[in-house]
């Protein structure tokens, strides 16, 4: 696929998880295509119906949460120390980097949750992608247990049930923003 044709399947699908977060089932293939500034054409050209096209957006947030915590686990820089910031040194918080992932996972999984509901469930793709994720997250979490930050008995699905939980909390932005702390908290190592 051309550079061009990849970059507009990108803003559709980058749209598309915008509308339907916002506005679930209604959310139009119209506006998808006007909020990526694309044809209905190209839309439909990258993804036939829109069954597929929630498909794909689930993937792309899995994919991309997927490449965070890849990159925060220092998987994605080359220099083998781990930091993530490709110079070498291992100069990285392991323990700074996942309590930043658990925030961008508790503020990502509203949208999630509405793209899989769309969807009907975790398709085979979606699964993979899921799978692919929690791999990522528990290097992370692993890594940060392993520099003495988190406690060691917490376990990727106790973590996840947090994330879960925090997810669906509501109130003020900035109180539900304390209690992901006062959860992280929880999990830091005690000596």
């Amino acid at each position: 696929m051309r550079s061009d044709a990849l970059a507009n399947r990108d803003r559709v699908l980058a749209a598309a998880e915008e509308v339907f977060a916002e506005a679930g089932s209604a959310g139009s293939t119209e506006e998808i295509a006007r909020r990526a500034g694309v044809g209905i054409g190209t839309v439909f050209r990258h993804f036939p119906t829109k069954q597929a096209l929630v498909e794909a957006a689930v993937v792309r947030h899995f994919a991309l949460l997927t490449e965070e915590a890849r990159r925060l686990a220092g998987d994605g820089d080359g220099d083998g120390d781990g930091d993530g910031d490709g110079d070498g040194d291992g100069d990285g918080d392991p323990g700074s980097a996942f309590r930043g992932f658990v925030r961008t996972m508790v503020v990502g999984t509203p949208t999630k949750l509405a793209l899989i509901t769309l969807l009907g469930g975790l398709t085979e793709a979606a699964r993979a992608a899921s799978v692919e994720l929690g791999a990522a997250v528990a290097v992370l979490l692993a890594r940060a247990q392993q520099s003495g930050a988190i406690r060691p008995d917490a376990s990727i699905d106790e973590v996840y049930v947090l994330i879960r939980a925090l997810a669906h909390a509501s109130g003020e932005p900035d109180v539900v923003d304390r209690a992901v702390g006062i959860v992280l908290d929880g999990l830091a190592h005690r000596r």
